[in-house]
């Protein structure tokens, strides 16, 4: 039985394991058992384009009596998915995040993530709104990180097209699109949190604050840049290439999550209000074969 939350609820909505190659460090296992170890009764998995590991992480949650949040944090196209016009990787996608709430949304989510390898496919795999349109029953919405199309409107200081993008996502997802606000010590979340917040007061969309996890403790964010350096074909000397400018992107505990979002608790405590509408019910042992039609 998946126990109460703690009287400091939290849950984490953005999280990424080694199933977001070269990119992620967390191991399902250790996640989950560091979570209820801190206790938090639920927790999400969130890698980049892609459900690998989601049947893992649902069996592992299950035996440790954690709630399994079912995501993905989705590349999404600028245009229509089968448009391949960018001429570079950061202008051919944004980031979001999409949460499954039950069954239904599970499923959904991997015929997106499929379609977006099938036919989306440059330089990252990618949906676009018309799949979300068509998919997005059963799915929970979060506006997404500071590589999110919303951040890339506050930054430019393009708000009316921000207002104009977060009215879409509402009538797309109505209740279940919530404003998401990150604070890992970096100067572009807060730019962006500024904004966002702004956007939830104006349009009454709630706010919810992630912390965008990438390795488990601290001190994992040296194996992290090694993996980074990896990823990118650069070495951890050179000033120019991409990095992680602090040690925050780890697992925080409720109360770290707390102390970075001291006059914004309430988007805090949302992150459980979320993690609550979530109940996935899988069968790991159940066998589908393919139809033989004579």
């Amino acid at each position: 039985m998946i126990s109460s939350a703690s009287e400091r609820p939290f849950a984490h909505l953005h999280c990424h394991t080694h199933y977001s190659l070269l990119d992620g460090v967390n191991r399902i296992p250790e996640l989950v058992a560091h979570v209820k170890q801190h206790g938090m009764n639920s927790v999400a998995i969130t890698d980049h384009g892609n459900m690998y590991g989601a049947m893992e992480m649902y069996s592992v949650c299950r035996a440790q009596d954690v709630n399994p949040i079912l995501g993905m944090e989705a590349y999404v196209a600028p245009g229509k998915r089968t448009e391949k016009k960018a001429s570079r990787m950061k202008e051919a996608s944004f980031h979001l995040t999409l949460l499954a709430m039950n069954r239904q949304g599970f499923q959904n989510l991997i015929r997106m993530s499929s379609l977006a390898y099938l036919e989306g496919f440059y330089y990252k795999p990618r949906i676009d709104r018309e799949l979300l349109e068509e998919f997005n029953e059963g799915i929970i919405c979060l506006s997404g990180c500071a590589s999110s199309e919303l951040s890339n409107l506050i930054l430019g200081e393009r708000m009316d097209e921000a207002r104009t993008l977060c009215q879409w996502y509402e009538r797309v997802f109505g209740d279940r699109f919530y404003l998401e606000i990150q604070n890992s010590g970096v100067e572009i979340q807060h730019q962006c949190a500024e904004g966002t917040i702004d956007l939830a007061r104006e349009l009454s969309i709630p706010l919810v604050a992630t912390n965008d996890a990438h390795y488990l403790h601290q001190e994992d964010s040296e194996a992290q840049d090694v993996m980074l350096c990896v990823n990118t074909r650069t070495v951890r000397s050179d000033t120019k290439r991409m990095k992680m400018s602090t040690n925050q992107f780890h697992v925080r505990t409720p109360e770290e999550m707390y102390a970075a979002f001291p006059e914004h608790a309430e988007a805090v405590a949302r992150s459980q209000e979320i993690a609550d509408r979530v109940n996935i019910e899988l069968d790991p042992n159940a066998k589908y074969y393919p139809v033989f039609h004579p």
